[in-house]
């Protein structure tokens, strides 16, 4: 009985931390060229999210991004993290000159890019057009 007490409390958290087991999630990685142009001829979709850890902006889009991200149509989807401050060869590659610029690849074709926009129904359908 003594042990049982030991064992519930850690059991609890174990279990409380766990993910569900039916959760999904797109795959999110920081950007590389290798992983990009991986996906790219894989005919993958692909979102790339420009963004920089002081951008008030990416900061709003990040929780509206993960939680799109966990919808089970987007569990294929491949998500490369940018950063506007150190990747500036990416950045001039791609035409982006700000930071929360989200662009969306079906393979090698763009489908679709915003920058600055914080509402979730058109972020959706940004994710949409990659599929």
């Amino acid at each position: 009985m003594i042990a049982l007490r030991r064992i519930a409390p850690m059991m609890f958290l174990a279990l409380a931390v766990a993910p569900p087991s039916s959760a999904v999630a797109a795959e999110i990685s920081p950007f590389t060229p290798a992983a990009f142009d991986a996906a790219k001829a894989s005919g993958k979709s692909i979102l790339l999210d420009v963004s920089a850890p002081w951008c008030p902006t990416c900061k709003a889009q990040h929780p509206i991004l993960a939680g799109l991200e966990a919808e089970p149509k987007f569990k294929d989807l491949v998500v490369l993290n940018v950063d506007f401050d150190s990747q500036k060869d990416v950045l001039r590659s791609l035409g982006v000159r700000m930071q929360s610029t989200l662009i969306a690849f079906k393979g090698s074709r763009e489908t679709a890019r915003s920058t600055g926009d914080t509402r979730p129904g058109s972020i959706a359908h940004l994710l949409d057009a990659a599929l």
